[in-house]
């Protein structure tokens, strides 16, 4: 059975905020991607995005959308 696009757009809707529950549950951070910025958001809902400098230096800055 195929989906129309509505349903598959509810389906990923509710996969994201059950992966979110889950994520705030167990403590954890979700990362990804949004706007061409890598993106980690913690269990709080604070978001960071992380930056690497030239030398694979990791760093995290406050996002702000």
């Amino acid at each position: 059975m195929l989906l129309s696009r509505e349903q598959l757009q509810q389906a990923f809707q509710q996969a994201n905020i059950n992966v979110r529950l889950k994520a705030k549950e167990a403590g954890a951070s979700i990362y990804y991607i949004k706007n061409n910025k890598r993106l980690r958001e913690d269990a709080s809902g604070q978001k960071y995005e992380i930056v690497y400098s030239e030398s694979g230096e990791r760093k995290e800055y406050e996002y702000h959308e």
